[in-house]
């Protein structure tokens, strides 16, 4: 297949116009929609349901919790301690069943509707099932192992600012514990974004080659001049993500000011559909970041992308 480009593609532009023909598409959103909420929706259910009963079931002290204030973080972390401590036994009970169960839908759900949703986009592309719930595996062990570490983080950050000052005797510094937490949160996002690019772009090798799960995920870190398109659109990924965020919690705090005018009705309605706007939006890039990569893998395939 000979190159469409004869120029080389700037990442960010091809990035633009993929996102224009990814608006006029809106069916891809929904069914990108579709599938992710098909999951979503009963697995929070669940959650909801089994978290509702841990509470009922454990003697959790309300009246402590709910008189906890920002003018006494030392009690108000020895009170949220407490209540950890009653609450982590039953979770960890149910998070032993609940965890895998939810996990082993993901990789069966999230491999099936990719699959879908790239069908939709290019037809002559192979369905490859078997091989995307293994890549989504995959992906779901690194993801957790980052996780780990992004936790590691601020359990270091909240040992130097807050608990190291308590056993002191001293006040903790909350400014600079939640100043460490930023920057290890903004530096983990960073890292996954530039590191997670092969992880990401190989469920779609493994389509277009009609690979294997291990065939495909060799195949993302061989690949040549498309590599340095995929990790610029992951670092863009990654900030239109903490924009998305950013614009939720803006969102979120708009109707604050008129707190003593607002129903809690309304108030709740409101983070609802802050909530759902939120998750549209987060699920229409996901489509623009597949339509991208597979834009950029034609693009690049007769330039030796391919091994």
């Amino acid at each position: 297949m000979q190159n469409s480009y004869a120029v080389p593609v700037r990442g960010t532009q091809s990035f633009v116009h993929t996102l224009s023909a990814c608006w006029k598409r809106p069916w891809l959103t929904a069914l990108e929609v579709a599938w992710r909420w098909a999951y979503g929706a009963p697995a929070a259910a669940l959650i909801w349901y089994e978290g509702a009963r841990v509470v009922r079931a454990t003697p959790v002290n309300v009246g402590a919790l709910e008189q906890m204030t920002v003018f006494d973080p030392a009690g108000a972390a020895a009170t949220l301690a407490q209540t950890g401590a009653v609450l982590m036994p039953p979770v960890l009970r149910v998070l032993a069943w609940l965890g895998p169960l939810l996990v082993a839908a993901w990789v069966v759900v999230s491999a099936l509707g990719r699959v879908a949703v790239m069908r939709r986009v290019d037809a002559t592309i192979h369905a490859r099932p078997g091989a995307m719930m293994a890549l989504q595996a995959v992906r779901i062990a690194a993801l957790a192992a980052s996780f780990a570490v992004w936790f590691a983080c601020l359990r270091a950050a909240a040992d130097f600012a807050v608990s190291g000052p308590i056993a002191a005797g001293k006040e903790p510094n909350l400014v600079l514990y939640f100043a460490l937490a930023i920057v290890a949160t903004l530096g983990m996002f960073v890292l996954w974004a530039v590191a997670s690019w092969a992880l990401a772009v190989a469920p779609l090798l493994a389509m277009l080659r009609n690979l294997g799960a291990w065939a495909s995920l060799k195949a993302a870190f061989r690949l040549g001049a498309v590599r340095g398109k995929l990790v610029e659109i992951n670092l863009v990924m990654g900030i239109v993500k903490i924009a998305l965020i950013v614009l939720a919690m803006v969102a979120s705090a708009c109707p604050l000011p008129f707190e003593s005018v607002a129903t809690p009705g309304f108030m709740l309605w409101w983070y609802a559909g802050v909530t759902v706007v939120y998750f549209v939006a987060s699920d229409f890039f996901h489509v623009v970041r597949m339509v991208y990569s597979l834009k950029m893998w034609r693009a690049y395939e007769g330039d030796g992308a391919g091994v």
